[in-house]
């Protein structure tokens, strides 16, 4: 079986990070360890008065405590980071792990809407692009893109000749591969745009409107598990995105969108097919 190590927090309500990741790379057939990097009562986006464990030094020890064991991970996978002393742990696990065939997915959670996540500052973007070199698949909003490559934040649609440039920047930072989420060149869609070999490939659906925390962990989550079990970039892409539109869909309207989508449902659903 394969494995994946997921770095992320731990949220103990909302569906995001570790509670998404877990589910969600197990239901895909991999073996899922994690390593976390805080303890929150509730994920920050919707929540007011939320807790924050810093998980740092703990990651430290749990690394530690690893080398003996001789793990092996076919993916090391890494999202919200409490701080950017984070940013060297996640490095030396990739390292630590990294075979020919392993994948370092790495998604930087920091923003969106053009904003910063209010838990972070510049400082925190500018730990953030050490982390760049080490992605083998680079996995930005378009937010979190701009920032990460210092363009003045621009909202859609965009030009795919815009879309290109941001791709083509990460890449001369050190990323191997970028899956950029958030794209759309017309209004009434959106999707993702992807790396391939000598050109940017696009994959897009009908946009369905409303704010919904989670889905970039989602996205990851079935991105990752999807390249590991054997699919193409753009394959992994597809399905990620198909996975979220299923779980936007899945989830009622009626629902408080601050604790998440129905990811649950949606992966039930997958398993009947």
């Amino acid at each position: 079986m394969k494995n994946v190590l997921a770095i992320h927090d731990i949220s103990c309500v909302g569906r995001c990070s570790l509670t998404v990741a877990l589910p969600i790379i197990s239901a895909m057939g991999c073996t899922c360890a994690s390593l976390p990097t805080a303890l929150l009562s509730t994920h920050t986006g919707g929540f007011t008065g939320f807790t924050c464990l810093d998980l740092t030094d703990e990651m430290r020890k749990i690394l530690a405590a690893w080398r003996p064991l001789g793990l092996k991970f076919d993916a090391v996978y890494s999202g919200f980071l409490a701080s950017g002393r984070q940013i060297d742990i996640v490095k030396d696990a990739i390292k630590s792990y990294r075979t020919e065939k392993t994948v370092a997915v790495i998604d930087p959670v920091m923003a969106d809407d053009g904003v910063l996540y209010k838990i972070f500052d510049a400082a925190f973007v500018e730990e953030m692009k050490k982390l760049v070199p080490f992605a083998d698949v680079l996995v930005p909003n378009m937010t979190e893109a701009m920032l990460l490559t210092d363009t003045k934040y621009t909202d859609g649609p965009y030009k795919p000749a815009f879309i290109e440039a941001l791709i083509k920047e990460l890449k001369a930072m050190g990323a191997k591969n970028v899956v950029l989420t958030g794209v759309f060149f017309e209004e009434g869609s959106l999707g993702v745009a992807v790396s391939g070999e000598g050109k940017v490939e696009t994959y897009f659906v009908p946009r369905i409107e409303g704010s919904y925390h989670g889905t970039g962990d989602i996205f990851g989550s079935v991105l990752t598990a999807a390249l590991v079990g054997g699919k193409t970039l753009i394959e992994a892409s597809i399905a990620a995105v198909d996975f979220v539109v299923a779980s936007i869909k899945a989830t009622p309207a009626s629902a408080d969108k601050k604790y998440g989508v129905d990811f649950e449902t949606a992966l039930a659903e997958r398993d009947k097919r």
